[in-house]
């Protein structure tokens, strides 16, 4: 693994407890919405996504290569791409909002713009979260991550939809579940 894929194997995952432990102190007092809480919040979840991205090339490395592990690396990172758009656009949005309400009617009319919906919101997301336990699992076939590695990282990505308020401990599994692969990377035989 690369220095940045290192930095972000880490940084990803507790950026997405940030997330999560941000959201939730900014809920404490039923007024999150557009605001210094929300966007600290948004703008530590975009930073995690997006560290995912070079962490996700890295984990490419940890697996033998073939159609599944492409299949499967396309579309974590297409999942990714849409995580990060609906983040910017939470974030952007609510800059522009003055109130709660406004900010409602701002997503409303973003997400009815042709095909977003599916895309960014309901499908693409989905592809990422998928996608990250399909290379767990590669990875843990290869032997370059532990059994318990996919396991505990569909544990982590199955809490969010549950309850996001489960976000803090979602992203520290997924520090558990991918920090064996740390020094495990190495170019695999093809086959």
């Amino acid at each position: 693994m690369t220095r940045a894929a290192k930095v972000a194997l880490i940084a990803g995952p507790l950026a997405l407890s940030g997330y999560g432990v941000a959201r939730l102190i900014g809920r404490l007092d039923d007024a999150y919405g557009p605001g210094l809480d929300w966007q600290v919040a948004h703008v530590l979840g975009l930073a995690g996504f997006l560290l995912f991205v070079p962490l996700v090339l890295a984990l490419r490395t940890l697996t033998r290569s073939g159609p599944v592990r492409e299949l499967a690396i396309g579309a974590t990172l297409l999942g990714l791409a849409a995580t990060v758009i609906q983040f910017g656009a939470d974030i952007v949005l609510a800059a522009m909002a003055a109130d709660k309400e406004e900010l409602r009617d701002l997503q409303g009319d973003f997400s009815a713009l042709p095909g977003l919906r599916p895309v960014v919101y309901d499908v693409g997301p989905l592809l990422f979260f998928v996608g990250i336990v399909v290379v767990a699992v590669l990875a843990a076939r290869a032997r370059r991550l532990p059994w318990w590695s996919p396991v505990v990282l569909l544990v982590a990505v199955l809490l969010p939809p549950v309850n996001l308020d489960l976000m803090p401990l979602a992203g520290l599994l997924m520090l558990v579940a991918l920090l064996p692969g740390r020094n495990r990377s190495r170019k695999m035989p093809v086959g």
